[in-house]
C-alpha cells in the first residue's frame, strides 16, 4: 500500500492565503476600531457636557428668616439716686453689688446745717407769735376807743373828726394782726422746708434693687446747686432685663412685636439665649447718615449670668418656613451662556399654579370637616377651570395664568431672563385676588377670624410672590423652568412649582471664560 511521503504537508485550500481574504479581515477590523472610538468618543462628550456644570439637588427644609444687630444688656429699671441738698457726706452704707430694699438707708449727709436752721426757724415763730400778741392788744384797745368816740359823737359831745379817727386807728390793729398771722405762717414754713432737707440728708433706695455703681466716699462735699449728683445706680431686677437692638431702615419694616429672638454674648460664646421683641420704637437715629431704629428686646435672666453693659449679637427671627422646597440662591443668580441658550433653546415650563400650594396652606389652619369639605369643592371647581383655560389656550400663547397655573411661560422678553423683579404688577394681583375671593368665599365663609386673618395673610403672599428663571440639568444640557420664590437666608430660598424635590438644577458653569 503506497504512503505518502513524512515530509510531505497536510493539504489547504487553495484561496486560504489569497488577497481577498486578507482585504475582507482588515475592513471588519477597521469598522470594530472606528466604532468603539465613535462610542468612546460620544461617552467623553456627554461626561464633558455634564462635567461642564456645578450643579446641586432641589430638597426639603427649613428656612429662617434673620435681621442681624447688635445691642447691649440693660435692667429694664435703672435709678440714679441723687442728693437734693449740699453737704460733705458723712456715712456711706453699701457697696457695688449690694442688694438693698426700698427705704434703705444708702448714705448721710452733715446734718448740722439744717438742725440750725430748723433751731432758728424755731425761735422766729416764736417771736412772730409775740408780734401776733402785741397786735391782738393793740386791737382790742382800738376797738374799744372806736365804740367810745362812736357813741359821744352820736350825742354830739365830740366831733365827728374824732370817731373817724377812732375808727382809722381800730383797723390798723386789725391788719396789724393779720400780719402777725402772715409772719408766723411764712416762718412756720421755712422750718418746714427745713426739717424737709434735714430728711434729706438721709439718702435711701426709692426700689428694691442691686447697686450698680458708688460715685460717693465718706468726707466727700456733694454740690447740688445746679442739679442733682448721681450718687448711686441701682436696678431694679436683674432677673428681667432687656436689649436695644439698632436696626437699619431698610430692615425695620420686617421687626413685629412678638418675634422671636436669639442672641449670644462675648462672656458665654458657646451659649444662645432667646428673647422677644417688646417694642419697635419710632424715633430715628442717624448716625453718619445710617439711619437705625431701636427696637427692645426682652430678656429673662433667671439665672442671673447675664449682666448690664455687655455687648448681645441678636438674631431677630423675622419669618420661618418649615419642610418647603429650597433650592441654592446660587441655582437663582446662574444665567447659561449665549451658545447655550439660543433660539432653538427650549422654552421655560410653567411655574405652577396655585392649586399647588393651596392643600399646604390649608393644611396649617387646623380646618374642621365642614371647613375641609368647603374647601375641597373650592379646590375642585378651580381645578376644572384651570384644565378648561389650558384647553382652550392658542398653542403659541403661554397659557394659564399665575392664579390659575398650568400653561407654558417662556422667558420674559422685557426682562431678559424671565425675571418679574416685582413680581406681578398692582392691577393684575387686584384682578386675581378679586377672583379668587369669588371662587373661595364659601371657604372663607366659614373660617374663624384667627383662620381667616392667616388665610389672607397666605394668599396675600401667594399673589405678590416673585417669579424667576430656574435651569434644570436634563440630559446634560439646562433646561429652563419658571419658579415662584419665597423666603431666602442668605443661603437657601424657597420655591415652588416647576421642580420637585430630587431634580437636578444648575448652579454655576466650569467652563473658562472666553
Amino acid at each position: 500500500m503506497n504512503q505518502p511521503p513524512r515530509n510531505a504537508s497536510p493539504s489547504r485550500p487553495k484561496n486560504a492565503g489569497s488577497p481577498v481574504w486578507r482585504k475582507l479581515a482588515l475592513a471588519v477590523a477597521l469598522a470594530l476600531g472606528l466604532g468603539g472610538g465613535a462610542y468612546v468618543v460620544a461617552q467623553r462628550e456627554d461626561g464633558a457636557t455634564e462635567a461642564a456644570y456645578r450643579t446641586a439637588t432641589v430638597e426639603r427644609g427649613d428656612i429662617r428668616v434673620t435681621i442681624s444687630a447688635t445691642g447691649t444688656l440693660a435692667a429694664l429699671s435703672t435709678v440714679d439716686i441723687g442728693s437734693q441738698i449740699s453737704g460733705q457726706v458723712t456715712d456711706v452704707l453699701v457697696d457695688f453689688n449690694d442688694r438693698v430694699s426700698r427705704g434703705q438707708v444708702l448714705a448721710r449727709i452733715d446734718p448740722s446745717t439744717y438742725e440750725a436752721q430748723i433751731a432758728q426757724g424755731a425761735a422766729q415763730v416764736a417771736g412772730a407769735r409775740a408780734n401776733l400778741a402785741t397786735a391782738q392788744a393793740a386791737l382790742r384797745n382800738a376797738q374799744s376807743e372806736h365804740a367810745r368816740k362812736a357813741r359821744l359823737a352820736q350825742q354830739q359831745l365830740v366831733a365827728r373828726s374824732d370817731a373817724d379817727l377812732a375808727r382809722s386807728q381800730m383797723e390798723q390793729a386789725q391788719a396789724q394782726v393779720a400780719a402777725a398771722h402772715a409772719q408766723i405762717t411764712q416762718e412756720q414754713a421755712s422750718t418746714t422746708t427745713a426739717r424737709l432737707n434735714l430728711g434729706r440728708s438721709v439718702i435711701r433706695s426709692p426700689v428694691d434693687g442691686v447697686v450698680l455703681t458708688r460715685s460717693i466716699e465718706p468726707g466727700q462735699t456733694v454740690a447740688a446747686s445746679l442739679q442733682a449728683p448721681v450718687l448711686f445706680q441701682v436696678a431694679e431686677d436683674l432677673a428681667q432685663m432687656e436689649i436695644v437692638l439698632a436696626i437699619d431702615e431698610a430692615d425695620i419694616g420686617q421687626a413685629k412685636v412678638g418675634q422671636a429672638v436669639n442672641f449670644s454674648v462675648d462672656a458665654f460664646p458657646e451659649r444662645q439665649f432667646r428673647g422677644r421683641v417688646q417694642q419697635v420704637r419710632l424715633s430715628a437715629t442717624n448716625t453718619s447718615n445710617v439711619i437705625t431704629y431701636p427696637v427692645v428686646v426682652a430678656v429673662e435672666n433667671p439665672e442671673l449670668v447675664l449682666l448690664p453693659g455687655m455687648t448681645a449679637n441678636a438674631e431677630i427671627e423675622v419669618s420661618r418656613r418649615d419642610d418647603v422646597m429650597r433650592v441654592p440662591n446660587a441655582a437663582l443668580r446662574f444665567k447659561p451662556a449665549d451658545e447655550e441658550a439660543g433660539a432653538d433653546a427650549p422654552r421655560a415650563a410653567g411655574g405652577g399654579g396655585m392649586t399647588d400650594e393651596l392643600p399646604r396652606m390649608a393644611a396649617s389652619l387646623d380646618l374642621s370637616a365642614r371647613q375641609r369639605a368647603a374647601f375641597d369643592e373650592a379646590l375642585a371647581a378651580m381645578r376644572e377651570r384651570n384644565a378648561a383655560r389650558r384647553a382652550a389656550a392658542r398653542p403659541d400663547a403661554g397659557g394659564g395664568s399665575v392664579l390659575f397655573g398650568g400653561g407654558r411661560g417662556g422667558p420674559d422678553r422685557r426682562g431678559g431672563a424671565g425675571t418679574e423683579a416685582g413680581g406681578n404688577s398692582g392691577a393684575m394681583r387686584q384682578r386675581m385676588a378679586e377672583r379668587f375671593n369669588q371662587q373661595f368665599a364659601a371657604f372663607t365663609a366659614s373660617l374663624d377670624a384667627r383662620q381667616r386673618a392667616a388665610w389672607t395673610r397666605e394668599i396675600a403672599a401667594l399673589l405678590g410672590a416673585r417669579r424667576a428663571p430656574l435651569y434644570r440639568l436634563v440630559n446634560g444640557r439646562p433646561e429652563p423652568v419658571t419658579v415662584r420664590i419665597g423666603a431666602s437666608d442668605g443661603s437657601w430660598t424657597e420655591v415652588a412649582g416647576g421642580v420637585k424635590p430630587g431634580d437636578t438644577v444648575v448652579t454655576g458653569s466650569t467652563r473658562a471664560a472666553p
